[in-house]
């Protein structure tokens, strides 16, 4: 019997909605594609499968920017999914993968540290040894697995890892093909393989894109969520799910709770209040729909196991504060005047404000 794992892969979670679609799926599929681009998009944005089963949205937004993503993923074009920190950047490419290729478990994380051999290929230097370079000796990364079998593999954070390794790609992506000199060899792409990066460019340690190396990618921008009903929602939704798969304890109803970080975010995210009468000093985070989800579960879990067994502002107050002082000294400031000149007058607030006060 295999173990439970922390966190399955979108084709195991939804593997119900990917079969559905895929049985009432008679459009033209490019090939070795699992499905269609239609029902590609129709996955990611939800609805409803021929046969009635119902169809999970994977992300809240503009159904045209999934449909330019997938169209482009069934040309010769790579995609970049570009936007700032958790604008569910990262979750869209998985799903694209599960749903195009069947598996999103070939990805690439790209950092700091990377280097050519972890994007092209690496070696078995035991067998370099006893051999000498062969094809029994090489490692073969996902980008290069992908290549052989004509699938899709993922970039996650593509602009973290250094300019001179981001170009090792260009090759890649307009060749369709991997030299191996060693073995005075290539590995050529088989229909079906293209690559998914996603990139920021609001964290520190950016490495900015060649410009030889942009003109190969086409480039999908994900916005934040425009209003605060739809960040609520998709907070809402995905607190939901994280929290039945760490199978975390059950509290009350807690949407008056997200609902007020939400609000909370979006306020010194975007420098003023809601109504824009009172302008704010901005924190030097992002204070993403991410980190909202993240303040979210934190606050579930110690509500749970800690707390009243509700979601109340004891529950988030140490977790707003960690989510939002990254300076201690500029965010600090910041938050306290927050707290002076909004928290304590917005009327059912009191109690946040006292919550914060305490934890400061």
């Amino acid at each position: 019997m295999t173990e439970p794992s922390l966190r399955r892969s979108a084709e195991e979670t939804y593997a119900d909605e990917l079969e559905a679609l895929k049985r009432g799926d008679d459009r033209q599929r490019p090939a070795n594609w699992s499905m269609s681009p239609q029902a590609v998009v129709d996955y990611v944005m939800g609805g409803t499968a021929k046969d009635g089963t119902p169809i999970s949205a994977k992300y809240v937004g503009n159904r045209r920017l999934i449909e330019t993503a997938v169209a482009t993923l069934a040309t010769d074009r790579a995609l970049l999914l570009l936007g700032m920190p958790g604008t569910a950047k990262s979750w869209v490419s998985e799903h694209l993968t599960a749903a195009v290729s069947g598996t999103s478990n070939r990805v690439i994380q790209c950092t700091a540290g990377t280097d050519e051999n972890q994007i092209r290929y690496g070696w078995n230097y035991a067998v370099l040894l006893a051999k000498g370079p062969s094809h029994d000796a090489l490692v073969r990364t996902p980008l290069m697995r992908a290549m052989e079998e004509g699938t899709l593999v993922r970039l996650e954070e593509l602009t973290r890892m250094g300019s001179d390794v981001q170009d090792t790609l260009i090759t890649v992506l307009s060749e369709k093909m991997l030299p191996i000199p060693e073995l005075d060899d290539a590995t050529f792409a088989k229909p079906g393989f293209n690559v998914i990066a996603t990139a920021n460019n609001r964290d520190k340690g950016v490495n900015e894109l060649s410009s030889a190396l942009k003109r190969r990618f086409n480039v999908v921008v994900l916005p934040p969520p425009a209003t605060i009903e739809e960040e609520t929602a998709i907070v809402t939704k995905r607190l939901g799910d994280i929290g039945t798969s760490l199978d975390l304890p059950e509290i009350a109803p807690a949407d008056q709770e997200i609902a007020r970080i939400v609000m909370l975010f979006r306020e010194l995210r975007g420098g003023q209040t809601l109504d824009g009468k009172l302008k704010l000093k901005t924190v030097s985070g992002t204070l993403s729909t991410a980190e909202a989800i993240s303040v979210g579960i934190n606050s579930w879990a110690e509500a749970a196991h800690f707390g009243s067994g509700a979601m109340d502002a004891q529950a988030m107050a140490a977790n707003l504060v960690g989510a939002i002082v990254k300076d201690p000294v500029s965010d600090t400031m910041a938050l306290q005047e927050y707290l002076e000149n909004v928290v304590r007058k917005r009327k059912g607030w009191q109690d946040l404000y006292g919550a914060i006060r305490d934890v400061m």
